[in-house]
């Protein structure tokens, strides 16, 4: 992509789009036990409920914002679910603000999300996850953004580029391009926004071995990376699987393949740092190839501990950033890249705060810093040439580079180191969610009809 050619469209022009967030989280108990008690009433069917459902478990809550037109707004609808959803469980349950589990009873105690008539088959796609992976790797949980541009801009950047494609593949090629070096450069993002670095003893053991050390409480934590989450112990497909992000039909091709070869049961169990989404998600591929790509799905960031909706506002600016970054950026042509994406996306999760640490580029080793450094600099050089006023978004994330002790990871380790892994989530947990009591006291929900029309779907059982 040409950044002068770019850079003739305004940047309100640029930065508008399409924007939502989807939040997974247990639900634990004051000891820190994962709580077994049916998805709450207030929240109504999970099947029907647009906002607040269920995700593999049936004591994981699942929110999912509507689509906005600035990540503001985006922002502000999600805090407001999140809040709802904490201060509306029982006194002595509250979300689990951690990407790994809290602890967990054995495997056959764990409930899957049960279902009505209507929700059979999407019951019977979590036995079958069940079944192929684990249940306690199921519970694995996250934030997912969902980006797309607005078509007024992509028309008027097809204009000035002078493309003879369709708009459907002009479109495609934009999504594609950004879902290639997103996949090279997602290890940033891991280390940006990391926070997973523990668990406790009933989880999954190839998670604790690749932690070096124990606590007081029968949990265990990593003093080397910032996301187990997204390590080699997270939750991946069990074979690695490289379809082509050349076209849409190359990708489609290949999924099917995996499909008819056992490796995937259906499209959407493939398992990415970033997805294409189509118009018809009941229908993906054939959706995809007809309809085109509709928006693209990040599903890197870890739950954050720190704040009350588990994400922050100028992660996700950096994100959107980040993400025009990734259509600007030129490609590499070296061949194998998805396998060296794969291999800095899991060196980056376990070991990023190893001085000795490298990442592979084109197939020569550097310093996470040094790269980090580097992109963030050509950020700034993108911000100013587009006149986004993000300085201070850049300067946040530079010093997060600059030194590891700002980053998430690490101000949990220091938590950890204290109080252990456990303890310390039951007490942000509690704070979250007595944060959330407090901050709804403050707002009149029935003077703000925006507000209220949220309020009564997200507790349809009220």
């Amino acid at each position: 992509m040409n950044l002068l050619n770019l850079s003739k469209l305004s940047s309100d022009e640029i930065l508008a789009g399409s924007f939502g967030i989807e939040w997974e989280s247990l639900r634990a108990k004051g000891d820190g036990e994962l709580s077994l008690t049916p998805h709450p009433e207030i929240f109504g069917d999970k099947l029907t409920n647009p906002l607040i459902t269920t995700d593999f478990s049936e004591s994981q809550i699942e929110i999912i914002t509507p689509t906005f037109n600035t990540i503001e707004k985006a922002f502000d609808t999600f805090s407001l679910l999140s809040d709802l959803v904490n201060s509306s469980l029982p006194e002595d349950e509250y979300l689990w603000f951690q990407s790994i589990p809290c602890i967990l009873p054995y495997w056959d105690q764990i409930p899957i999300a049960q279902y009505s008539d209507e929700g059979v088959e999407s019951q019977k796609y979590r036995e079958d996850l069940a079944k192929k992976y684990g249940v306690k790797k199921q519970m694995i949980s996250g934030v997912h953004f969902n980006f797309s541009f607005t078509d007024e801009f992509l028309e008027k950047l097809q204009k000035i580029e002078k493309s003879d494609l369709s708009f459907k593949e002009f479109k495609n090629n934009v999504y594609l391009k950004i879902a290639r070096n997103y996949l090279r450069y997602c290890w940033l993002i891991i280390y940006l926004t990391g926070c997973s670095i523990g668990s406790h003893k009933t989880f999954s053991n190839d998670c604790i071995h690749l932690m070096d050390t124990k606590d007081d409480y029968g949990s265990y934590y990593s003093t080397r990376g910032p996301s187990f989450r997204n390590a080699s112990c997270g939750y991946k497909n069990l074979k690695e699987l490289y379809p082509s992000y050349n076209s849409v039909d190359e990708f489609v091709r290949d999924i099917n393949g995996f499909i008819e070869n056992g490796d995937l049961s259906e499209a959407k169990e493939l398992y990415t740092q970033i997805r294409l989404k189509p118009k018809n998600p009941k229908d993906l591929l054939n959706s995809l190839q007809n309809d085109g790509i509709e928006y693209i799905e990040i599903r890197t960031l870890d739950i954050n501990p720190f704040y009350k909706c588990g994400l922050v506002r100028h992660d996700m600016k950096f994100l959107h950033l980040f993400l025009i970054y990734m259509f600007i950026k030129d490609e590499s042509d070296y061949p194998d890249w998805q396998k060296e994406a794969k291999i800095n996306e899991e060196n980056t999760a376990e070991c990023a705060y190893v001085e000795s640490m490298r990442l592979l580029r084109d197939g020569k080793e550097v310093t996470l810093k040094s790269w980090a450094a580097e992109i963030i600099n050509e950020m700034y050089g993108m911000c100013e040439v587009l006149g986004f006023d993000e300085f201070h978004t850049l300067s946040l994330m530079l010093n997060r580079i600059s030194n590891p002790d700002l980053t998430y990871g690490q101000r949990l380790l220091k938590l950890i180191e204290e109080n252990g892994y456990i303890n310390t989530h039951i007490i942000l947990s509690k704070n979250n969610k007595q944060t959330s009591i407090d901050y709804l006291k403050t707002i009149d929900i029935e003077e703000c009809d925006e507000l209220k029309k949220y309020v009564d779907i997200a507790l349809a059982g009220n």
